[in-house]
């Protein structure tokens, strides 16, 4: 009877509003995540940028360089801790890239950031892109064959 009742209180959401939020904070990080990736595209554009100061861009190597040096504050192959340095240098990189870059420079970018959005969102797929895709996709499968049966063939 108690391994019954300890099945069904785990079994059972902790409280009714766990349920509700759970769809909520999924669309939020959702949410989140394209904002971080228009943002990145928004600093692209912003580096690129004839008006852009030299010392933004300065900042902006800094920043990624960090990310890809092999000497780091915090080695990177520790699970959840060695990611939060780079989470943090991009971070703070970000924020003071956003305060060197000139407003002008900033909101041409995000028009620009924005516009490419569109086009991606309104994208149709073509004849041409499809075509690519099943041509692809057919090479691939014909490669798993063959490379199925040299390895059946060597088995045997």
């Amino acid at each position: 009877m108690a391994t019954q009742r300890m099945a069904v209180s785990v079994a059972s959401p902790c409280c009714s509003d766990c349920t509700e939020r759970a769809p909520l904070l999924l669309a939020s990080w959702k949410q989140r995540a394209q904002q971080l990736r228009q943002e990145a595209f928004v600093f692209y554009f912003a580096l690129k940028h004839p008006g852009m100061p030299w010392y933004a861009r300065l900042v902006a190597a800094c920043s990624v360089g960090y990310l890809f040096s092999p000497i780091q504050l915090i080695p990177s192959f520790l699970p959840v801790i060695g990611f939060s340095d780079d989470v943090l240098v991009l971070f703070l990189g970000a924020k003071l890239l956003r305060r060197l870059t000139p407003p002008d420079v900033l909101t041409e970018c995000r028009v620009l950031a924005d516009t490419l959005h569109a086009r991606r969102t309104a994208h149709v797929r073509t004849t041409a892109t499809l075509c690519a895709a099943v041509v692809i996709t057919v090479l691939w499968l014909l490669a798993a064959v063959a490379g199925t049966g040299a390895l059946m063939s060597l088995l045997r």
